[in-house]
């Protein structure tokens, strides 16, 4: 998204209103048994709750940051205090306690300024986790028209985790990778990091696995080659292979191109959704370009990747209804 023209053109016509109060924002992430890393925002004021999704949406992207704040991080006993950068931006490295390992599965983390804290998902991934799948949002996930300017300024502004449309059986595609267990999930978007809160209720109301969330910090040094940087790191951090779905809207097939150059033998398969810009076959090279979600996962099962049950149960044919009196 290009949120910061966006941004400025909405601001002709609203403006945000003040808040009042800190607030910090904590985003999910995946961790290892030996460390995890977690990374948030602090504002000096939090976003006030608006009286349209428009306002609402303003108030987050406008929220001002707090440089210099003491953030006080924990996680499963371990803890650490950092101080905020930039644009209020932290992160910390938590190793578990001494002589301990920090246990596979969901778990929560917090982090607290002053007398407001809050709280996120980490995933601790299980060294015999199959594969993580690293995942787009826009018009991967969620309909946000990215192609399309005035669609992508109705879709980042006026809609909302309720309101914005989701990219039918893609929740049912993802439920279904297994092979044999669950892989870990990552989110890697140029969405703004002040809609985590906005993306993670989105994710949850239509069903998709947990997610670790990865999103964009605005500024002039992540108008491009934004992606590329959190998705080496999952690929240093994590022994597994992965899985990498996108869309063809913008660049994630060259992208995913470049990582599966950077990384050989990591990338076991590589998902693109139609999203426009189909026209030169050559960015989907040794890609699954597909229309329907059904497709990706039926090549996912062929692949060993998903549950061929789980996938004909998701994708089955809609029963069809007859008339008929009684026989």
């Amino acid at each position: 998204m290009n949120l910061r023209l966006l941004l400025a053109t909405s601001l002709l016509f609203v403006s945000a209103a003040a808040s009042a109060g800190p607030a910090v924002l904590l985003y999910p992430a995946l961790g290892r048994t030996d460390g995890v890393v977690l990374q948030g925002q602090v504002l000096k004021e939090a976003p006030s709750a608006g009286s349209s999704v428009l306002s609402r949406n303003l108030r987050r992207l406008t929220a001002p940051t707090w440089k210099g704040a003491r953030v006080e991080v924990s996680f499963l006993g371990a803890t650490a205090t950092v101080t905020s950068g930039s644009e209020g931006h932290f992160e910390v490295n938590l190793p578990p306690p001494e002589g301990a390992a920090f246990p596979a599965g969901l778990h929560l983390a917090q982090a607290r300024v002053a007398d407001v804290d809050t709280l996120a998902r980490v995933e601790i991934v299980a060294e015999a986790t199959p594969f993580l799948v690293i995942s787009d949002f826009d018009d991967t996930l969620a309909v946000s028209h990215v192609i399309r300017p005035v669609k992508l300024m109705e879709s980042a502004l006026l809609r909302d985790a309720d309101s914005q449309e989701v990219v039918p059986g893609m929740a049912d595609f993802y439920g279904c990778l297994r092979a044999p267990s669950a892989p870990a999930f990552a989110l890697v978007s140029g969405s703004p990091v002040q809609y985590v809160p906005r993306v993670a209720s989105f994710l949850g109301r239509h069903r998709f696995p947990s997610f670790a969330l990865y999103l964009r910090n605005l500024g002039p040094g992540t108008l491009s080659n934004y992606k590329q940087p959190e998705i080496r790191r999952l690929l240093r951090q994590f022994s597994q292979p992965v899985v990498l779905v996108g869309d063809s809207g913008e660049k994630d097939p060259e992208i995913y191109a470049q990582i599966r150059e950077e990384f050989p033998g990591r990338v076991k398969a590589i998902y693109i959704r139609e999203a426009g810009r189909t026209e030169n076959a050559s960015r989907f090279q040794d890609m699954v370009l597909f229309r329907e979600a059904r497709a990706a996962a039926e090549h996912a099962v062929a692949n060993g990747l998903a549950d061929g049950a789980c996938v004909s149960e998701a994708f089955a044919p809609a029963a069809s209804v007859s008339g008929g009196g009684v026989p």
